[in-house]
C-alpha cells in the first residue's frame, strides 16, 4: 500500500451511514482532517465540531470503524502498544489518546493538534479506524476513577466517524 499523506473523518452521532442523506447534522457533527508533516514525523490534526455542550470533551481514535450499533461499536481506544491511558504529552499513552477539544459557548470546538504517535501509514496506521468525541472531559488518566486508566472517564460517545484516506490534501478548516 502506498504511503498515505492525508485523511479525513466526518463525525456524526451515528457514525457514517452508507447513504450520506442519512447523516444527522442536527446533533453533534463535524470534520477532522489529518495530514502528515512534510518530514513525516508529525501528524497535523485539525478539527471543527458543532453541537457540543460548552466545555471540554474527550477526543480519541478508537480501534474500529464499525458503527453497526452507533458509536458504541467502534471498540476501545486505539492502543497497539498496550499502554495505560494518558495525556497526548505523556511518556506512556494510547496512540489514540488525543486529550480534549474545548467547545465555546455556542458549542463549537475548532483547533489544531500536532501528534508524533498518530500515523497515516505504517504498522500503527490509523486510517480505517474511527475518531470519537465524548460527552465529558478526559481526565488524562489522572482522575482516580476506575475508568481513568483506560478511557480517561470521558463519558458516553456523542459523535464518531471513520478515518478515510484522501487522494488529495484535505480542505483547510
Amino acid at each position: 500500500m502506498a504511503a498515505v499523506h492525508s485523511a479525513e473523518c466526518i463525525l456524526s452521532e451515528i457514525g457514517q451511514p452508507c447513504d450520506p442523506s442519512e447523516r444527522n447534522s442536527t446533533g453533534v457533527h463535524g470534520v477532522v482532517n489529518l495530514e502528515s508533516s512534510p518530514d513525516g514525523t508529525l501528524t497535523i490534526i485539525t478539527y471543527h465540531i458543532k453541537g457540543l455542550t460548552p466545555g471540554e470533551h474527550g477526543f480519541h481514535i478508537h480501534e474500529l470503524a464499525d458503527f453497526s450499533k452507533g458509536c458504541v461499536s467502534a471498540g476501545p481506544h486505539y492502543n497497539p502498544h498496550q499502554l495505560p491511558h494518558g495525556a497526548p504529552t505523556a511518556a506512556q499513552r494510547h496512540v489514540g489518546d488525543l486529550g480534549n477539544v474545548v467547545a465555546d459557548k455556542d458549542g463549537v470546538a475548532s483547533g489544531r493538534l500536532l501528534d508524533s504517535l498518530v500515523k497515516l501509514s505504517g504498522p500503527t496506521c490509523v486510517v480505517g479506524r474511527s475518531m470519537i468525541v465524548h460527552a465529558d472531559r478526559d481526565d488524562l488518566g489522572l482522575g482516580g476513577h476506575a475508568l481513568s486508566g483506560t478511557t480517561g472517564n470521558a463519558g458516553s460517545r456523542v459523535a464518531c466517524g471513520a478515518i478515510i484516506a484522501l487522494e488529495r490534501p484535505p480542505a483547510r478548516l
